[in-house]
């Protein structure tokens, strides 16, 4: 699917400002593609259609994830999550993207998991520092995610545990799992 018509699809489905995110986050998967050589079209492809869900109702969210037997401990997670596994279904129901690559990404893009693939992590990382992200710690972010694909994701991993933390807000397991799996991978590594 091109851009453009992905786009549109997109755009149907999200606010101005969601849909100005969205570009930014195509954008930046492209540049990180290029950067540690992923597949510059799946990346940005995934990065058009991340959010698709975002906007949709609760209910009709809870009643895909019961359906299609998702995880059911996500319906114990506050249901920004439910975005993302409910996005990968109806991505393919309703937009026909069938590459399981670009699925798993939109998937995991707001949790991330143990044993991420390296688009997994190009969609993860461009979707907490495409440009129009502003908190703190960002910044940081973005330079390291200019020298190492890894070392980015595990500090957008910290950042967003630490921020939960501090909010006394429960951790999707699959969050900590990928923290986890990264920072072992880096001890083996030494």
């Amino acid at each position: 699917m091109k851009r453009d018509q992905a786009l549109a699809i997109v755009k149907e489905q999200l606010t101005e400002k969601r849909y100005v995110h969205t570009i930014g986050v195509a954008d930046t998967a492209v540049k990180l593609a290029e950067r540690y050589g992923a597949n510059v079209e799946k990346a940005e492809l995934a990065g058009i259609f991340h959010d698709y869900a975002k906007f949709r109702p609760k209910e009709e969210m809870r009643q895909i994830i019961v359906e299609q037997q998702m995880a059911k401990e996500l319906l114990s997670f506050h249901h920004e999550l439910w975005h993302a596994p409910v996005g990968a279904y109806l991505v393919q129901k309703e937009a026909g993207i069938q590459d399981k690559e670009v699925l798993s990404a939109i998937l995991y893009h707001t949790t991330g998991r143990a044993q991420m693939t390296k688009l997994e992590k190009i969609v993860f990382l461009a979707d907490y520092i495409e440009p129009g992200r502003k908190f703190p710690g960002v910044d940081d972010v973005r330079q390291i995610a200019k020298k190492d694909l890894d070392e980015a994701v595990v500090a957008a991993l910290r950042n967003t545990i630490n921020f939960l933390m501090s909010k006394n807000a429960t951790i999707y397991p699959d969050t900590v799992y990928a923290y986890n799996d990264l920072v072992q991978k880096k001890i083996l590594e030494e």
